[in-house]
């Protein structure tokens, strides 16, 4: 089985709603060269994903031409009761009769407290046993240790979905290579979110840039989805494409795949030196906060603005794009510290003492 599947979660957009025609050609793209394999979660979009997948995949192809991952979120579901209503209506909006792989999805130390009250393992053991769904597994954000826990706790998990990538692969927070490690001990396949950051490694600073342009090699892109796929013991690398240009760029290298050399692993080492040193907020722009956010701030974009200040240096562009993004909805100011973002936050990041950092170098300056 070759290891790329196509993420779900950043499709492209006409408005508020999934682009049809752009992700129609995307899918037919990503099938005609092989691949199969497609992941989404309720969550996603608005619900948006499942339908989509619906009606530009699976009414479209025979379900054997394809394999279709959904996930159990904890914020769709209240109690035990909740669970196989739930399931049930991610399988009509899919419109499939069973999952390939079904998660138990955003894992922590905190969500496995939820997930073992409502007897979530079980339930989901029996769909398995019942033929619907036909791999269970977790995907996972929180150390290692607490991933070696859930794995001795619950063995029947087939399949682990980690964030990855040459940046985090040694950041202390997210812990990559030890959630990737801890993987491998329990002989666990991997399937690895995030190996481009939320698109953060595609748009690299100067000094950085320079460094990967001397390899006089493929994008930027290619080499962090490449660095994550060259592990052992990784089953499957996703990609949250938004364009046929990005998956064509993407099905370029992946189709006939080729491990980073030696070289690259080495340039690769001195862009994620370089990237540190820029002390950038590491938001992969996934929305959860977003979703929940009472002012409904929208905290990536803002993020976005923070990110260009610390690289650029401040200007009235800037001040600019922050107005843009504020227009209508939320201002940083605006943040009543409730916590329900960070609560939520797959990178752990302290988002309320970030907002106060954004409210005093954009709003002072409107």
């Amino acid at each position: 089985m070759k290891n790329f599947g196509f993420g779900c979660m950043r499709l492209p957009k006409d408005g508020d709603k999934v682009d049809y025609v752009e992700f129609t050609r995307m899918v037919d793209a990503f099938l005609e060269t092989g691949f199969t394999y497609f992941d989404t979660a309720h969550v996603y979009i608005g619900g948006q994903s499942e339908t989509a997948l619906r009606d530009c995949l699976v009414k479209r192809y025979p379900r054997s031409a394809f394999q279709l991952t959904d996930k159990l979120s904890g914020s769709c579901f209240q109690k035990e009761e909740d669970i196989l209503p739930f399931f049930q209506s991610q399988l009509d909006a899919c419109g499939v009769d069973y999952f390939d792989y079904y998660l138990m999805h955003a894992q922590n130390a905190t969500v496995d407290k939820k997930f073992t009250a409502t007897r979530a393992y079980e339930i989901c053991s029996q769909l398995k046993a019942e033929g619907k769904i036909k791999h269970l597994g977790i995907s996972f954000h929180d150390k290692a240790a607490v991933l070696d826990q859930l794995l001795t706790k619950h063995p029947e998990i087939e399949a682990v979905q980690i964030q990855f990538n040459y940046v985090d692969y040694e950041d202390a927070s997210i812990q990559s290579r030890q959630c990737y490690e801890v993987c491998r001990a329990h002989n666990k396949p991997i399937i690895v979110m995030e190996p481009v950051k939320g698109g953060s490694l595609v748009n690299l600073p100067a000094e950085a840039q320079t460094v990967l342009s001397d390899l006089h090699g493929g994008s930027n892109a290619s080499y962090a989805i490449r660095f994550a796929a060259s592990f052992e013991g990784v089953m499957m690398v996703l990609s949250g494409m938004s364009d046929l240009p990005q998956m064509n760029d993407n099905l370029s290298y992946m189709k006939e795949f080729q491990p980073l050399t030696p070289a690259e692993f080495d340039a690769i080492a001195q862009v994620r030196d370089i990237y540190w040193r820029q002390d950038l907020v590491p938001c992969t722009g996934c929305r959860y906060c977003v979703d929940g956010c009472p002012k409904q701030i929208p905290i990536p974009e803002l993020f976005t603005c923070l990110n260009a200040l610390k690289q650029e240096g401040f200007d009235y562009a800037q001040t600019m794009a922050y107005e843009r993004a504020t227009e209508g909805k939320g201002k940083a100011s605006d943040c009543i510290r409730c916590g329900k973002c960070e609560d939520i936050c797959p990178q752990g990041l302290r988002i309320r003492r970030l907002l106060e950092t954004v409210a005093a170098r954009f709003e002072a300056a409107v």
